[in-house]
């Protein structure tokens, strides 16, 4: 893969003459010397500094101020209404933050490559004439895949491509497109709430055979897109978020999917099936044909086609994708994914297991008691010189039936596994014993988090959308934990306690999760010796106290 033209380096001096003197001159050199230059930051009142993709360099010492904006702002083209502007003939974006009274106290000068050879990985799908969405987290290089998927179909396959550019990111700034797009024509977006009546306009208006388009983030644009695949036009483009789950979950794009709609389904349908009475299905055919998770520019996860990925996974069940990777040697590996789960682990629980007979029906009406549970297990294990016994860890356990909202299922499913502890994932809140939901989610009260509630069924909150935090929430509620941490902990206790007898003074353990510290607590009062907890998550930790003289 290689920077598209002869005038890469003409383009990359363009940015740079638009700094000001005395950061230029370090950003030229950093740039001959590592040509792996992404961004330029410069915030008012803090050294510039220079991003690369695997760290960051300060450019000058000198702080930035309001005369070094106002060079750059007064070298680039206008800012629209999304605080962007780039320089002609150019893919660079540079990017304003403004104060309250809207003078520029930040920029972000980002630097812009059409590079030939990023969509050979996933090159015979583009060319087959399906529609693709592409999902990945934020500088993964959705914005270049997509340009080149333009020239690649224009250039190669000589279709009518028409570009719906906001921000002008796709074809670069000024009127005439940049040449990485190849022959493709390129509508531009003078606002983003516009975007939608664009795509519309373009499919009227200029008889495209391949619409290309960037951050598709609000209902009307989901509905634009659907409009448009519906008049039989090849849509690439991107979404917001990194993977499927990511748009199961979100109400505004999961049209994009086909839709989710709640379906009652007759006793016998439903015995016939062995689900739920309630199931999830899709209102109609997915948007797009085939949708690519970029985990890293070398790697992808292709799920199609798409409709049977959804409908398996409505059902509680993963249909295994295919992942790519581009070898050392450019040579293109696929396999399907087999790290995926056994389906019949997570599929939903047979009809009426949770609600036949009168057990179940008050299990249904106040919920799953996580604290009643947890104290069980507590109760359960057995102690042989202040740490729990290996046979305590090995009990059978209760099966648990979890509804992830917001919450990654893939990221869900690999805490299963590692804990290895029984859990249902459902895809309804009526067929959950717990919620896992984030904290902005708690507290904007959505409906599945409102419906929880009021029929008792326990919620526990996470701070982010990572495996540490899922596997520490089951962790709570299992009462389980990986076998050596917790010993290695607790030895660490007892060697604590004989220390703060010994030297009077506090004894200072390691950060360890709140399952781990209350472990440590109870072994510490066991030896008629006090603890207390400082510190803020991830490194809270427990603290033994000296005994007094």
């Amino acid at each position: 893969m290689m920077p598209y033209g002869s005038s890469w380096q003409e383009e990359l001096s363009l940015l740079i003459e638009a700094l000001p003197p005395r950061i230029a001159g370090a950003a030229q050199r950093l740039s001959n010397e590592r040509g792996d230059l992404l961004e330029i930051v410069l915030d008012l009142g803090r050294e510039p500094e220079a991003r690369f993709t695997d760290g960051e360099e300060i450019l000058d010492a000198v702080q930035v101020t309001h005369q070094d904006l106002e060079y750059v702002t007064e070298r680039v083209g206008d800012f629209g209404d999304d605080n962007r502007a780039g320089i002609e003939r150019t893919l660079h974006r540079i990017s304003a933050i403004r104060n309250r009274a809207g003078t520029v106290v930040g920029l972000t000068c980002r630097v812009g490559r059409a590079v030939t050879g990023t969509i050979d990985i996933i090159k015979d799908i583009v060319v087959n004439g399906q529609s693709i969405l592409l999902l990945g987290p934020p500088g993964i290089g959705k914005t270049t895949m997509l340009r080149e998927c333009a020239r690649v179909l224009s250039d190669e396959c000589s279709k009518r491509v028409v570009i719906v550019d906001t921000s002008n990111e796709i074809g670069g700034d000024g009127d005439i497109p940049h040449a990485g797009i190849g022959r493709s024509r390129r509508m531009q977006v003078r606002t983003p709430p516009e975007q939608h009546a664009v795509m519309i306009e373009a499919v009227e208006n200029h008889m495209p055979q391949v619409i290309v388009i960037d951050e598709i983030g609000t209902g009307l644009e989901a509905m634009a897109a659907r409009t448009i695949a519906e008049r039989g036009v090849q849509l690439v483009g991107t979404a917001h978020g990194s993977n499927l789950d990511n748009l199961l979950v979100n109400p505004t794009l999961n049209d994009l999917l086909g839709g989710i709609q709640t379906v009652t389904l007759s006793d016998e349908e439903a015995r016939r099936r062995g689900t739920q009475k309630s199931v999830l299905e899709r209102k109609a055919p997915p948007t797009f044909d085939v949708l690519i998770e970029i985990q890293e520019r070398d790697r992808v996860v292709v799920h199609m086609p798409l409709n049977e990925t959804v409908d398996e996974a409505l059902r509680g069940r993963m249909k295994p994708p295919q992942l790519r990777l581009r070898g050392e040697d450019g040579q293109i590996i696929s396999r399907i994914d087999t790290s995926a789960p056994p389906l019949a682990a997570f599929e939903p629980a047979p009809f009426g297991a949770a609600s036949r007979g009168r057990r179940g029906r008050e299990r249904r009406r106040r919920g799953f008691d996580v604290e009643e549970y947890m104290a069980q297990r507590s109760r359960e294990a057995s102690w042989e010189g202040g740490v729990p016994s290996a046979h305590a860890s090995a009990r059978p356990m209760q099966p648990l039936a979890v509804f992830p909202y917001g919450v990654s299922r893939t990221y869900l499913e690999q805490s299963v596994r590692e804990l290895q502890v029984p859990v249902r994932i459902q895809h309804n809140v009526d067929d959950a014993d717990m919620v896992l939901t984030l904290k902005n989610y708690y507290r904007r009260k959505d409906s599945p988090v409102r419906s929880a509630e009021a029929t008792g069924i326990p919620i526990q909150v996470l701070r982010s959308n990572t495996v540490a935090q899922i596997k520490g929430a089951l962790a709570r509620v299992y009462g389980v934990e990986e076998a050596d941490q917790t010993e290695t902990a607790l030895e660490e206790a007892l060697q604590a306690v004989e220390r703060a007898r010994q030297t009077t003074s506090d004894v200072e353990l390691a950060p360890q999760n709140s399952y781990v510290r209350r472990l440590q607590h109870q072994l510490v009062e066991r030896h008629d010796m006090s603890a207390r907890s400082t510190g803020n998550e991830p490194n809270r930790r427990l603290v033994v106290l000296g005994a007094e003289e």
